[in-house]
């Protein structure tokens, strides 16, 4: 697994969206159960009560005369029943038990004796009805009856009043749960906003900034950027520490191999005996190849470590060239090479100095290795149509088969054989371009001889 890849498990957006509009769901139903219920209640109340008053005005109007009871119905205790649906209305009238009048096959429960009316649901000619029932009782002189009044009523009105209520109360609740399902998501928003900002002020960071997080966060977020913050001063620490041990192991290293190289020469110039000489040759030439090899692999460690962390300043490249030819020239005038400098007299370029001197002394150090004597190496700076440096040596070149791998660490040409190296100098142009997001080129030159230009 590559370690930018990260595991995902769930989303904190999905889980509180689904939390909260999983909430809001079961508080929506739950609402339209209790205003569908409660409107019922209203309106089956409604419907009784408009019973009760039709019951009562029949029994108001029931008389004694001549010992015989009479009923004269009211017109209003019927139209008081008018709906817009037109429901059916059925009434019956007892006097003691006896049917005087309406429905004899609408049964009727048993009045109570204080007289209050008694409600039920039933059906009646095979249709759902609501049923009212009251009496009262007639008392003369040497009289006494009681009058029992049954009305029962249809319930088409009280269904399609419960279904536009029904229909209501969903159109509201849909209404009621799309506005929290916005809320939902809008309060998601700005829960996980914090966090998603905090990723973005460290995305937007550059390598090399490893200071603090300070700006404000929620107090559930203060652990996480609290250990955030730990975890970059370690980072810095140990980055610093790093640079410092690549500097010093530098130092270290390149000071007593040169030392050993110097007391090799000079025993060398003390033996006579050849085969002496020729272990002393053979042990020089090791100590110069382990040199080259030590310090091409700390260069190689700098510039991996530095890669992340570029020190960006106006670097001239013409300066930092001359700088590395003057350096040279005493051991290229031993082996009668001429170092040419030239291009413009100052190319400005935005890089990491050390960097790009390292690339620049390798691939000149490169070019001096397989120049023959009596020869000459152009170096060529310009800036256009890009920064580049061009180094050309006339040595034997590469082999064309052998060109797109000669930059791979360790990697060397069939033409290097013989000639001390650790396969390192093109890799550090190489990656030292790549850094600074340019590239290395690396040809052939149509005279003969090798041509690396490096391109920032």
């Amino acid at each position: 697994m590559k370690s930018s890849e990260v595991q995902i498990a769930g989303s904190l957006r999905r889980r509180l969206a689904v939390t909260l509009i999983g909430g809001m769901t079961i508080l929506t139903l739950l609402l339209f159960f209790v205003v569908r219920n409660y409107a019922a209640q209203i309106a089956q109340q409604s419907q009784d009560s408009i019973l009760s008053a039709s019951v009562t005005s029949i029994l108001d109007a029931a008389t004694m005369r001549d010992g015989e009871v009479q009923i004269d119905i009211p017109y209003a205790s019927f139209s008081m029943l008018g709906t817009n649906t037109d429901d059916r209305v059925f009434y019956v009238i007892y006097q003691d038990g006896v049917a005087l009048s309406g429905y004899e096959e609408l049964s009727i429960p048993k009045a109570s004796i204080d007289e209050t009316s008694v409600l039920q649901s039933t059906t009646f000619m095979e249709v759902p009805v609501r049923q009212v029932t009251a009496s009262r009782v007639l008392a003369g002189a040497d009289f006494r009856t009681r009058i029992t009044a049954s009305i029962a009523q249809t319930q088409d009105n009280l269904s399609g009043t419960l279904a536009r209520i029904s229909r209501n109360a969903a159109i509201f609740g849909a209404g009621f749960f799309s506005l929290a399902v916005l809320l939902s998501i809008l309060a998601t928003s700005t829960t996980i906003g914090p966090l998603k900002r905090l990723a973005d002020s460290i995305a937007r960071r550059g390598p090399q900034d490893l200071s603090p997080v300070e700006k404000p966060v929620p107090s559930e977020m203060a652990p996480l950027v609290s250990s955030l913050n730990h975890l970059m001063h370690r980072l810095d620490k140990s980055m610093t520490q790093s640079e410092d041990f690549i500097a010093e192991a530098a130092h270290r290293v390149r000071t007593p191999i040169a030392t050993v190289r110097s007391h090799a020469e000079m025993t060398l110039q003390r033996v006579d005996k050849e085969e002496n000489r020729q272990a002393l040759r053979s042990m020089i030439r090791a100590i110069d190849e382990t040199s080259r090899a030590a310090g091409q692999l700390l260069d190689h460690a700098m510039i991996a470590f530095r890669a992340h962390q570029l020190e960006f300043e106006a670097v001239d490249l013409v300066e930092i060239s001359r700088e590395i030819v003057l350096r040279m020239t005493p051991i290229a005038e031993m082996k009668d090479i001429e170092l040419q400098l030239s291009g413009e007299s100052s190319v400005i370029v935005s890089g990491d100095s050390i960097l790009i001197q390292n690339a620049v002394r390798n691939l000149v150090d490169n070019a001096f290795k397989y120049s023959p004597a009596d020869s000459n190496i152009e170096i060529e700076v310009q800036s256009r149509p890009s920064p580049y440096l061009k180094v050309v040596d006339y040595g034997p070149g590469f082999l064309q088969a052998e060109i797109e791998t000669l930059t791979d660490r360790f990697t060397r040409g069939v033409n290097a054989e013989g000639t001390i190296g650790s396969g390192l100098g093109l890799t550090i142009a190489r990656d030292v371009a790549a850094a600074h997001n340019g590239k290395l080129v690396i040809e052939n030159h149509h005279s003969g001889g090798a041509c690396v230009i490096l391109y920032l």
